[in-house]
């Protein structure tokens, strides 16, 4: 990486967990690089929704390098996700072709939300041999089952699929930002929805969110997020090493579960 800027520039790992991240000062400028980046940020950076693309280059070893403006700001405290400037911005994206024509240009294809819910019921035996608490569990995939009609159709869009609140970043400036781009894939826009609503919107306030984010909140939306919050719950089950989190995944879901159940009963 030094080779590539010269002596003069100072170089330091900007963490994560692919170390494929570095901070980059010289005297006269600041950058943020990476290493093989997606394709894909050439139009994040064109549409204003990642910080400025500044170059990219290809090493001799076929590593792809891109340098990105280095702007001073922070990552969003949690509460902050309720403005109005989060939902603007996420609709924007959401409602992006030209984000969709890339990303599918560059091999992507839309998440199907049968296979989803089948692979699901696959882990859900490994699940079980473990003897962990499975009515919840199982409550939960009835549900994903019993409303696939509702989910399968939607027209697909690029979605972040990462939206915790350390991946918004608002700079000195005022500028809201969205990075960290390498989970994303085309999906129901519920799949970002879902993680947003499910850890930092408060349920009363939907409604008015989805409004700036520029859609109406109906029963199919609703169940559409329900959805995909237990999809989100019951993949991470398999990803949890101590039986603390795993008390606290079963007790998140059968929470959801509930919220659900309750909403269902209202609408009938």
């Amino acid at each position: 990486m030094q080779h590539i800027l010269g002596d003069d520039w100072i170089i330091e790992s900007a963490g994560g967990s692919t170390g494929e991240a570095y901070y980059a000062q010289s005297k006269h400028k600041r950058l943020f690089l990476k290493r093989n980046s997606s394709p894909f940020l050439a139009v994040l950076s064109a549409q204003g929704i990642v910080p400025k693309l500044v170059w990219t280059k290809r090493m001799e070893n076929g590593d792809v390098i891109t340098a990105q403006e280095w702007l001073d700001g922070n990552e969003l405290n949690p509460e902050v996700l309720q403005h109005p400037k989060v939902a603007e911005l996420l609709g924007r994206i959401h409602h992006s072709a030209e984000l969709l024509d890339m990303l599918t240009r560059i091999g992507k294809k839309p998440l199907q939300p049968a296979a989803l819910v089948k692979d699901l019921r696959r882990d859900y035996q490994t699940l079980a041999n473990e003897k962990l608490s499975l009515l919840v569990i199982e409550r939960a995939l009835e549900y994903m089952e019993t409303h696939l009609h509702i989910v399968e159709g939607i027209k697909p869009v690029v979605c972040h699929c990462d939206l915790n609140h350390n991946n918004w970043m608002i700079t000195d400036r005022g500028e809201l930002y969205l990075i960290d781009w390498d989970n994303a894939e085309i999906a129901d826009p519920a799949i970002d929805l879902s993680l947003l609503f499910k850890r930092y919107i408060p349920r009363e306030d939907w409604d008015k969110w989805l409004a700036f984010y520029g859609e109406v909140n109906d029963e199919e939306l609703t169940v559409r997020m329900y959805w995909y919050m237990f999809y989100e719950l019951l993949t991470s089950l398999n990803h949890i090493q101590t039986v603390t989190e795993q008390t606290e995944k079963l007790e998140e879901l059968q929470e959801i579960l509930n919220q659900a159940m309750k909403k269902r009963d209202i609408a009938k």
